[in-house]
């Protein structure tokens, strides 16, 4: 039996290769700890949890669920926006719920875009987009983006080639490798650019909720006329510590999303009920446990962020997400590096040519292990350094 062309172009998915890597080396006896995944060690909120186990006692509850998610759980977005952003949203028309904002990322394309259609893809990037772009034969342009520029494409840059072929730009603030942010001015400059050149502009905002300093990311959808051209991804995982759940929404436009639910309906059958049950109570939680959390991971942020510099790796200090991005000694490659703080310190952490060439010279941390863990992983690191020196 031979698998499709297209499924064998794709190379295997980073972050599976890596984490049997960690796997062996586990099972081997190597004290690992991992740095490489942004998978939340914080608990799923109490409230959140209740909710979950009282609702998915109810037999009603565990009934094939809608295609289109609870219209509470739809509701219970919308008002969410409204807190949070300002943004109204018609919950009927313009929110989606979906299992993870992951499979929004991997699914739109599909929607969107027709066979040799071109994506404007940011470099470095979540790799999701660019693998989901590739499998309906859509053409991925890279946008670089890099240190000099704050992190942010240079959309005027475009060549008219690839300008005159794009269907989608793709956008990710709080950024996910980089942890950069994006001002406002930027949304409204994108906004202005996807109405311009015909564009979907396809918004990943997976950490709008992690934030420190007293930044509060923004939403795509505050600009005025952005859902005439615009979708957002939102996700419980990292906004509430629910990754497992695998839950999240796409809101905003609502051709795109009446499309990407029309494409669910055919393929799955919906989100469990009590674990939709759960996201109502979550998006419900005040302000203050958001707060209260990200205090946790600010903590961690300030201490890897001066191991990093302690120890001569160049770290700016993001002001949002789950990771550091520290520039990697000079003559080493980012998979060098990474490999190699594995094999000898047993720290994992992600190449950042995991996300894109513009990743190469880089590597991300990611917060998401207990203090004690993160202290320890920083010695070795430190000792690792100094033996290399």
């Amino acid at each position: 039996m031979e698998l499709s062309r297209r499924l064998q172009s794709l190379p295997p998915y980073h972050f599976a290769a890596y984490a049997r890597k960690i796997a062996e080396k586990r099972a081997s006896g190597v004290d690992v700890i991992s740095l490489s995944m942004g998978d939340p060690d914080l608990p799923t909120p109490p409230e959140a949890l209740d909710a979950l186990t009282t609702a998915a006692h109810d037999p009603a509850n565990q009934r094939y669920p809608e295609y289109a998610g609870m219209p509470e759980l739809r509701q219970a977005y919308a008002d969410w926006f409204g807190r949070r952003f300002g943004v109204s949203l018609d919950p009927a028309r313009e929110v989606l719920p979906l299992i993870g904002s992951k499979e929004g990322l991997a699914h739109l394309p599909a929607v969107v875009m027709n066979e040799g259609d071109v994506a404007l893809l940011p470099n470095p990037n979540y790799p999701v987009a660019a693998t989901a772009v590739a499998m309906i034969g859509g053409v991925a342009h890279d946008l670089p983006l890099s240190e000099e520029n704050g992190w942010l494409p240079d959309l005027n840059a475009i060549p008219e080639e690839a300008l005159s072929r794009a269907r989608t730009l793709w956008l990710n603030y709080p950024n996910n490798p980089t942890g950069a942010t994006a001002p406002r001015a930027f949304f409204e400059e994108a906004v202005r650019f996807a109405r311009e050149h015909g564009l979907l502009l396809i918004h990943d905002m997976a950490y709008a909720e992690v934030c420190f300093d007293g930044v509060r990311p923004a939403s795509v959808l505050e600009i005025d006329g952005a859902k005439d051209v615009a979708v957002e991804l939102h996700s419980l995982s990292k906004a509430y510590n629910m990754a497992g759940f695998r839950i999240g929404a796409l809101v905003g436009n609502a051709t795109v999303v009446e499309g990407l639910t029309r494409l669910k309906s055919n393929i799955d059958t919906g989100i469990f009920k009590p674990i939709q049950i759960a996201a109502i109570r979550a998006l419900a939680l005040p302000p203050e446990w958001v707060a209260e959390r990200n205090a946790i991971y600010q903590r961690r942020r300030d201490r890897v962020v001066a191991a990093c510099q302690r120890i001569g790796l160049r770290a700016a200090t993001p002001a949002a997400g789950l990771y550091v991005w520290p520039r990697i000694p000079e003559g080493r490659t980012s998979n060098e590096f990474a490999y190699d703080l594995l094999d000898h310190a047993g720290i994992a952490v992600t190449p950042g040519t995991n996300f894109g060439s513009n990743g190469e010279g880089y590597v991300r941390i990611s917060l998401t292990v207990a203090d004690d863990r993160l202290d320890e992983a920083m010695a070795r690191l430190e000792r690792n350094i100094a033996a290399r020196a």
